[in-house]
């Protein structure tokens, strides 16, 4: 969820050829930062899908802000892993842009390498990203992203995901000009335990929004939720 997400679940979705999963967070920033996040919805949603196919994967998800009046943001992320061979390099490719009530998000094209590791049995890897970043209509278009997921598995048998990204990049903005951030999440998957069915895929967790520096706000936040995740397999 939120913003940046840039490959996120690509990892945790690896062992599958497919999946998707739809979420619904509760977001905390405008009960413990009133005075920087005041207007900031409590409720987003966020629907994710990964597919793999021959020549690589493709991974989008958009994101959602909701008011009482509707929909008061909407952003999303598009990436292309390409890989024509059998090592862990894959030449990535991607897009991000949205808008919210204050501001819009810039669309950002991106293009570099990825670097993927998963262990023997799925049950943890990680991402590392390195790419070209040019921002339409910045003041100083061309840039650069550093970009690393996570998953970790853990639990009688997967009951629980930690899992999440941190981006950092430069953008010139009125309060500098490198961004960091970073939406660690933990998951209880309740299919796995005793007595649920598989079928059953519900996921109850957090996560926390890190940032600095992000949104033309100065400084450094870490925002809490209350999750709920569905996914479809």
């Amino acid at each position: 969820m939120k913003k940046s997400m840039f490959l996120t679940v690509m990892a945790l979705f690896s062992i599958c050829s497919q999946a998707q999963n739809v979420q619904l967070h509760y977001d905390f920033g405008r009960d413990l930062y009133t005075n920087e996040y005041g207007e900031r919805p409590h409720l987003t949603s966020t629907v994710e899908m990964f597919k793999t196919d021959r020549w690589g994967s493709t991974f989008f998800f958009i994101d959602m802000d909701y008011r009482n009046s509707g929909i008061a943001a909407a952003y999303w992320e598009i990436a292309r892993e390409l890989s024509f061979w059998e090592n862990p390099f894959s030449i990535h490719l991607e897009y991000n842009g949205g808008n919210t009530t204050s501001y819009p998000f810039q669309n950002a094209y991106l293009g570099g390498a990825t670097y993927t590791y998963n262990n023997s049995t799925f049950s943890k890897g990680f991402t590392l990203t390195a790419m070209y970043k040019y921002i339409q209509q910045n003041p100083e278009p061309h840039n650069f992203q550093l970009t690393g997921t996570w998953y970790l598995n853990f639990g009688r048998n997967g009951l629980c995901t930690f899992s999440g990204f941190a981006d950092w990049w430069r953008e010139k903005t009125e309060v500098g000009a490198f961004i960091f951030m970073s939406e660690p999440q933990i998951w209880l998957n309740i299919n796995k335990l005793r007595g649920i069915d598989d079928t059953f895929n519900l996921s109850v967790g957090s996560e926390v929004e890190i940032t600095h520096d992000f949104a033309h706000r100065d400084g450094t936040f870490a925002i809490p939720t209350l999750a709920l995740k569905w996914t479809f397999n």
